[in-house]
Order: C-alpha cells, then sequence, then structure tokens
C-alpha cells in the first residue's frame, strides 16, 4: 500500500462523513440557501489566501526545481484559477474581490489555516505538501461524487462550482501532490511519517468542519 494510501485509510470514517454532510447533499442537489452557499464562498475566499501561502511555503523546502516550480504553479493558481470562480459569484452578489477578502474569518476557518501555517513554517516538503493534501484530494472525491450520475443540468445553481471540483484538470493536482508525498515518504523517517500521518488526519478532520461551519453559518461567540 502506498503512503499516500495509508493516509487516506486512516481519514476513511471523515472523509465518508463528509459525503453525507448536509451541506455536501444539498450543494450538490442544488437545495443549498443561497446564504448558505454564500457564506461558505466568502469564508473558502479567505481560506484559499492562506492556502496559498503554505504552497509557497512548500516551494521553498522542496528538494527539486521540478517539485519547486510547480508548488510555485499551485500557489499561482489557488490564486488565480479558483478565485476567479469565486469572484464570479461575487459579481452576482455586487461584491469586489476586495470586500470578499476583508469578510472576517470564521473561528473554523481561522483555526484550519493557522494549523497550516504551523506546519509551513517549520515542516519538510513532504510535510507541508500532506497538510494541504485533504484540501485538494477531498475535493475532488467530492466532485466525483456529485456527479457521478453526470454533469448538473445548466439551471443548477451551483453548476460551476460542481464542474470545476469534478474536473479531470482539479483531479491532477492531487494525483501530483500524491504522487510527491509517496515519493518523499520513502525516505522520510518513522517520527517525520508520524507527524505527516497526524497533520493529515487533522486537515481531514477541518475538511468536515468547514462544511459544518459552512452549514451553520459560524460566528465567533463573543
Amino acid at each position: 500500500m502506498s503512503f499516500t494510501n495509508r493516509l487516506r485509510q486512516l481519514a476513511q470514517p471523515i472523509w465518508d462523513a463528509q459525503l453525507t454532510h448536509p451541506f455536501v447533499v444539498a450543494l450538490g442537489n442544488g437545495t443549498l440557501p443561497e446564504h448558505k452557499f454564500r457564506y461558505y464562498i466568502l469564508q473558502d475566499a479567505r481560506f484559499l489566501g492562506e492556502l496559498a501561502r503554505v504552497f509557497s511555503a512548500g516551494a521553498l523546502r522542496a528538494p527539486d526545481a521540478e517539485s519547486a516550480l510547480r508548488l510555485t504553479k499551485l500557489a499561482e493558481e489557488t490564486i488565480v484559477v479558483e478565485k476567479s470562480l469565486h469572484e464570479g459569484y461575487g459579481s452576482k452578489w455586487n461584491m469586489s474581490p476586495k470586500q470578499m477578502t476583508s469578510v472576517p474569518m470564521a473561528p473554523s476557518n481561522y483555526a484550519y489555516t493557522r494549523h497550516m501555517l504551523a506546519i509551513a513554517q517549520s515542516g519538510s516538503a513532504a510535510e507541508i505538501t500532506v497538510v494541504a493534501l485533504p484540501c485538494a484530494w477531498i475535493y475532488c472525491v467530492v466532485g466525483r461524487h456529485l456527479l457521478r450520475h453526470g454533469p448538473p443540468p445548466k439551471r443548477h445553481p451551483y453548476r460551476d462550482w460542481l464542474m470545476l471540483y469534478a474536473s479531470p484538470e482539479f483531479a491532477e493536482v492531487q494525483r501530483w501532490m500524491r504522487k510527491k508525498v509517496d515519493q518523499w515518504a520513502k525516505t522520510a523517517g518513522q517520527e517525520e511519517k508520524r507527524r505527516m500521518e497526524d497533520s493529515f488526519v487533522i486537515s481531514s478532520r477541518y475538511e468536515w468542519m468547514f462544511w459544518e461551519m459552512a452549514w451553520n453559518e459560524e460566528k465567533w461567540p463573543v
């Protein structure tokens, strides 16, 4: 079994729970209230800014030029490609990009991004890639799961979101990340691999919490 398959095995119950989460189910069938989707998109816009920093940190720690270039490109794509999706929704809501990225982070979003940034500060390229891997891999799994019966109709309110995350281009991101993690894990020590397992499972938990946060439109209690 590859190291990344081992990681997924460890987190499988968490991943399974995401596919039945009410936010994900409603997103897929188009019944999700727009105010919940708007909350999610605005929080995700804040999340992606931090994720780009994580990829940039990975590029600095990469042991080879090819990996450094690809992680730099992932940082750019995180800002450009997914941001364009968000800004499309933002224009619909009469919000500028600046307004979208100035929305305060919700508690779970703040905690998740601080978890990733802590690894980015002190971890190896393998650890940094692993902490971000659930985000790319889970969205690919969710996108394909929701489109398992075919593309959504054009009238589906969240068609653009579904088509992006079920796309072959997005799937390629997690494939590359898994390939590099499997490669680097072969020379990692037992302690580093244990840290990678821990951070992968924690990131998977935060991915579930992100759906929960959006479903409940989480706010700071005080």
